[in-house]
């Protein structure tokens, strides 16, 4: 399964409920499927400069940013655009053109799965 099929399916299975891909981090040992979904998210993130991307994306004003807001991150264009083109592959962002330009948008069930992920687990009662 590609790294954008994965996301599309934690997506997709979590709805606007937000499930985690995986438990939190101090919940239990990961399974090898919920590990590879968990690093998937991390490897893409991984990069200062997608990371940066990725924030500029997810805290711009309206949820949406163009290509032309948030291209000043220290590199080229080119590599802007490589790095976009790797978040929107890990299922972390969708796309659309208008015009000559290309909006890009975080999942938001991503970014609430991501959360949960990196929460404490209740204590048991």
């Amino acid at each position: 399964m590609s790294n954008a099929q994965a996301m599309q399916q934690l997506a997709t299975e979590t709805g606007p409920a937000a499930a985690p891909c995986c438990p939190p981090l101090n919940e239990r040992p990961f399974t090898a499927a919920e590990a590879e979904t968990a690093a998937r998210m991390f490897k893409a993130l991984g990069d200062p400069v997608r990371l940066r991307l990725f924030s500029a994306v997810a805290s711009h004003e309206g949820g949406e940013a163009c290509v032309c807001d948030i291209s000043d991150v220290g590199v080229s264009q080119p590599t802007v655009s490589h790095h976009l083109k790797k978040l929107k592959e890990a299922g972390l962002l969708t796309s659309e053109r208008r015009g000559t330009w290309v909006y890009y948008r975080v999942e938001p069930s991503v970014l609430a799965a991501m959360g949960k992920l990196l929460t404490t687990a209740a204590a048991a009662a």
